[in-house]
């Protein structure tokens, strides 16, 4: 987290992620996200939704090539 971070709220990261708020907030609940109380309030650091974002990506994988079945033709 940086000093320049925007902090944002439950449904600004539901909105960012497409989903409805309750993901976000299971994800403070489950402790899977990093998060800040202020007050009553809880925010999510832009940062910290980038770096769970990045974590959970997942990169596609290189086609196998096809075997021959009966090896080369003469």
């Amino acid at each position: 987290m940086t000093g320049r971070d925007r902090y944002l709220n439950v449904d600004q990261v539901a909105e960012l992620l497409g989903t409805t708020s309750r993901f976000p907030r299971r994800l403070i609940a489950e402790r899977r996200i990093t998060f800040v109380k202020v007050g009553r309030h809880v925010r999510i650091p832009e940062s910290a939704l980038a770096e769970y974002i990045e974590a959970h990506t997942v990169q596609p994988v290189r086609p196998r090539r096809a075997r021959m079945r009966y090896g080369r033709a003469a």
